[in-house]
């Protein structure tokens, strides 16, 4: 959260011998958010008078999350001002490179593989023996030999999909077939 606030404080302003009660409402507000005053890498005035009788003053201030180490600090740039009587403010954010997936796997609704998956798994629950069922050993044995067949049946009819700009998890054949007729 940045901005002109408005709101001369000492605690972000050495020139400034007092401390105001809208600083605490403005800290409580960010508190509510669970960000809070980034400290710029050098104290410099945020706003500039050119009429010679009052200082220049902190007004502009950065609000940011206090666990990220990266961008909890701010730059103030006086000389990049030009004509303006506030002083530009910069805070660097990294980018990291992130993995965006192109590939999906997954089973279509209503689709043959589906089907298959309902059947396979319809099969393997009908042969599933639970009649050696005596104690929570053996039933713990039953369920994670259901769990590990659950999984294999799934991945064995896994359909991957190509994930583009047009994807959409309801879209299928047959949706496909009408695009093909209506074009």
């Amino acid at each position: 959260m940045t901005g002109d606030f408005n709101i001369r404080d000492s605690l972000w302003d050495s020139n400034f011998p007092f401390h105001s009660v809208y600083s605490d409402m403005l800290f409580n507000i960010a508190d509510s958010f669970s960000i809070a005053l980034s400290k710029p890498t050098e104290n410099f005035s945020t706003r500039f008078l050119d009429n010679g009788q009052n200082l220049n003053s902190v007004l502009d201030l950065v609000f940011t999350r206090p666990s990220s180490v990266e961008f909890n600090c701010h730059y103030i740039y006086p000389d990049w001002r030009l004509i303006s009587d506030h002083a530009p403010i910069n805070v660097n954010i990294p980018i990291r490179d992130e993995y965006i997936p192109t590939k999906q796997q997954s089973l279509v609704k209503g689709s043959d593989e589906e089907n298959r998956f309902i059947e396979d798994l319809i099969q393997f629950t009908k042969n599933l023996n639970t009649s050696l069922i005596q104690d929570a050993e053996s039933l713990e044995e039953v369920v994670q030999l259901l769990a590990t067949n659950i999984e294999n049946i799934w991945f064995k009819h896994l359909k991957t999909v190509n994930i583009t700009r047009h994807f959409k998890v309801w879209w299928n054949e047959d949706c496909c077939h009408m695009l093909y007729k209506y074009q």
